[in-house]
């Protein structure tokens, strides 16, 4: 990912907190052939030097025996907006994208053992049925969950490097920058909102 110093995060704590924020990413690898790409949910763990990505895909998905041993990238996104030149009030400017993004590159395992299959799943169902008035548990006790899990891959990537990506204007004044928060505060929706509010953060650190 081409990033230019001043939009570059750096910093590991945020990086693994957008990535937990932002977890249905996009894995993408390469057969040798031609590219893949699969679009998944995954759990992030902060372990080790560099930290985790686990999940699981179906089997009848080729990716994972292709990228299995391999190096893969892992991309998560997070808000976006545009930025009409019109905001910043002044001449000599052109329209540009706000984002903000983290490309995790690692080495894929597989693994097909139901221990690891239970576990793999039973994280992602806990992370994301936590918030329910009564959260969906699998009862692996039962011939429907043998065939379910039949049908899955486990994976773990095991991350060598992080990317981070927090594109805000930052090239800018921050008269500027108070100018495009502002406006991206009037348009209004989740995702303008999201990336007015990292702009405001941004410019107080």
């Amino acid at each position: 990912m081409y990033i230019p110093r001043h939009y570059a995060q750096e910093d590991r704590g945020k990086l693994f907190e957008f990535m937990r924020n932002n977890s249905f990413g996009i894995l993408f690898s390469h057969t040798g052939d031609e590219p893949m790409a699969s679009h998944l949910p995954f759990v992030i763990d902060e372990v080790g030097d560099q930290g985790l990505i686990l999940g699981h895909m179906a089997k009848a998905n080729r990716q994972w025996r292709y990228a299995d041993g391999q190096q893969v990238l892992v991309v998560f996104h997070g808000p976006h907006a545009y930025v009409s030149p019109t905001w910043y009030q002044e001449d000599e400017v052109v329209p540009t994208w706000n984002y903000v993004a983290v490309h995790a590159t690692g080495i894929f395992k597989a693994f097909e053992e139901r221990a690891g299959l239970e576990e793999s799943v039973s994280r992602l169902t806990d992370q994301h049925e936590s918030s329910q008035p009564k959260p969906w548990q699998m009862d692996y006790g039962t011939e429907y969950s043998d065939q379910m899990l039949k049908r899955i891959v486990g994976f773990q990537i095991e991350i060598i490097d992080l990317k981070g990506k927090w594109k805000l204007n930052q090239n800018h004044s921050e008269l500027r920058r108070g100018r495009v928060s502002e406006q991206l505060k009037t348009e209004g929706g989740d995702a303008n909102l999201q990336v007015a509010r990292l702009i405001d953060e941004d410019m107080t650190e």
